[in-house]
């Protein structure tokens, strides 16, 4: 079975736009943000984001790559058959194509999809219960979360039509015994609904490991917390995501080249 998707000859020189340069600086940056976290694996897991234009492509990191080391020029351009459209000399991970090709080619408003492996979100996703609902970002997304079971290492592009059937009209999703992913229609929105959910698994499992009995919410309360918060108003996505740039950029701003 394949795992890589290589360049080779079907490379083709597709003109880098002004569109194209900008969403490649982004993407880069938000590599930088996810190491910064500490949200990596190695050189496994992706963020994808779509290249404006009429036709789908989308962006995705090099495979053998840390996300430390990702920059804006070394991202490979992929299309939604898995044809890698610029010469690379990294391979494409293609359990990274299956998973996010599903959710791009079926939701063109889908701009934005993050994955990750995180102890705490793996963790969570082998819980029978899922994602508790009794913490304040727990609550934000009550309802809000799909979940599709494991099939093994997504490289099955049958696969594809599951992933996008369980997702129905969620933006975050719990891979079960595998890891969480979220989508936006940008890239500051998925940033935004995956930090949500990652702080959710993160203090459901603080919580599980403290003595004594936990408050459990009333549906009055969780149906406020949705109607008054959660993670979508596109400024405060975009003011967060901004400010966690800076960050990187006082760090280290290689990413941009």
């Amino acid at each position: 079975m394949t795992v890589y998707l290589h360049s080779a000859a079907r490379a083709t020189d597709v003109p880098m736009t002004d569109a194209e340069r900008k969403a490649r600086i982004e993407l880069a940056a938000c590599y930088r943000v996810f190491d910064m976290l500490g949200w990596t694996e190695m050189i496994f897991n992706h963020i994808t984001l779509r290249v404006p234009g009429a036709e789908p492509r989308f962006l995705i990191n090099p495979f053998g790559l840390h996300y430390r080391e990702v920059t804006a020029s070394s991202l490979v351009l992929i299309d939604l058959d898995g044809n890698v459209l610029r010469e690379s000399k990294w391979p494409v991970n293609r359990a990274g194509y299956v998973i996010h090709s599903a959710i791009h080619g079926a939701l063109p408003q889908a701009h934005c999809v993050m994955h990750t492996h995180t102890t705490n979100g793996v963790a969570v996703s082998c819980l029978k219960n899922g994602l508790s609902s009794d913490n304040f970002y727990g609550a934000m997304l009550h309802g809000r979360v799909a979940y599709h079971e494991l099939e093994g290492v997504t490289v099955d592009l049958g696969e594809r039509e599951r992933i996008v059937r369980d997702l129905g009209d969620k933006h975050v999703m719990i891979l079960r015994n595998h890891g969480l992913l979220s989508w936006g229609a940008n890239l500051a929105e998925a940033y935004l609904r995956l930090w949500t959910l990652q702080r959710a698994c993160d203090v459901q499992l603080a919580c599980a490991q403290a003595a004594g009995e936990v408050i459990r919410l009333s549906q009055p309360i969780i149906d406020r917390m949705l109607a008054e918060s959660g993670p979508g108003e596109a400024k405060t996505c975009e003011d967060v995501f901004a400010a966690m740039v800076r960050l990187v950029d006082a760090r280290d701003p290689s990413y941009r080249d």
